[in-house]
């Protein structure tokens, strides 16, 4: 089965961090995509979320740069600027919510690529409602 799947900046953290508790449900969902091929879709804000996370260990700090940019799987779609707008535009319609402008992105260029699922631990994604999430 070739499909694509959104990575979240909470899969990256939790497939990396061995201290979180969901750490070898990652590992095994990951193994599982790439036995299946799967694309495997991101953007810079994810990038730059999981780098965030991990920028004061200097080893995982590098392995998520690697990860990011010698990973032959991994799609990293640009956001456009109407991408910005939309999701700006749903943090003002839904501000009863905590969404992140990341989140908000993630949801919109989700949308626009049409992909239906997520790997996340973030409850967000599970909140908004319009995707499958897989974790």
């Amino acid at each position: 089965m070739n499909r694509r799947v959104f990575l979240d900046s909470s899969f990256w953290i939790v497939l990396r961090d061995e201290r979180e508790p969901g750490h070898r449900q990652a590992q095994r969902l990951m193994q599982t995509l790439l036995a299946e091929k799967n694309s495997l879709v991101v953007t810079v804000l994810v990038f730059a979320e999981t780098h965030a996370y991990f920028s004061k260990t200097p080893f995982r700090s590098r392995q998520i740069l690697d990860d990011f940019e010698n990973n032959p799987i991994l799609i990293s779609e640009p956001v456009s600027p109407a991408d910005e707008k939309t999701a700006i535009a749903l943090l003002r319609q839904q501000h009863d919510k905590n969404y992140s402008l990341c989140d908000a992105i993630s949801f919109v260029v989700m949308r626009r690529l049409h992909i239906r699922q997520a790997a996340t631990f973030d409850s967000r994604f599970r909140q908004f409602g319009e995707f499958e999430i897989i974790s």
